[in-house]
């Protein structure tokens, strides 16, 4: 009963993990001016995977030390989601 909704957000988060490796490389090329955010598509996308993303990375960012210019937050959320996900799938085998 439980498993397709196990499957269901397991679904979500791996989708959610998409978004953030998109956020991080549009942001890697925007830093490198190969795209630009004057583009509309780029800009609504980065906008999209900002509002998405950042009030789950503004937390991890608080309680990590200040590298520089060096943002881990996007690697520990991917770490997190990673467990999260391991977990749901043990859950998923063990229920009926």
């Amino acid at each position: 009963m439980f498993a397709p909704i196990l499957w269901f957000i397991d679904q979500l988060l791996g989708l959610y993990v998409f978004v953030i490796i998109v956020y991080v490389a549009l942001t890697w090329l925007e830093q490198l001016n190969i795209v630009s955010r004057s583009n509309q598509l780029v800009h609504a996308i980065m906008d999209f995977c900002y509002r998405v993303t950042e009030p789950v990375l503004r937390p991890i960012r608080r309680l990590l030390p200040d590298l520089g210019g060096l943002d881990l937050s996007p690697l520990i959320l991917l770490l997190l989601v990673a467990v999260v996900r391991m977990y749901l799938n043990r859950l998923a085998i063990w229920l009926p």
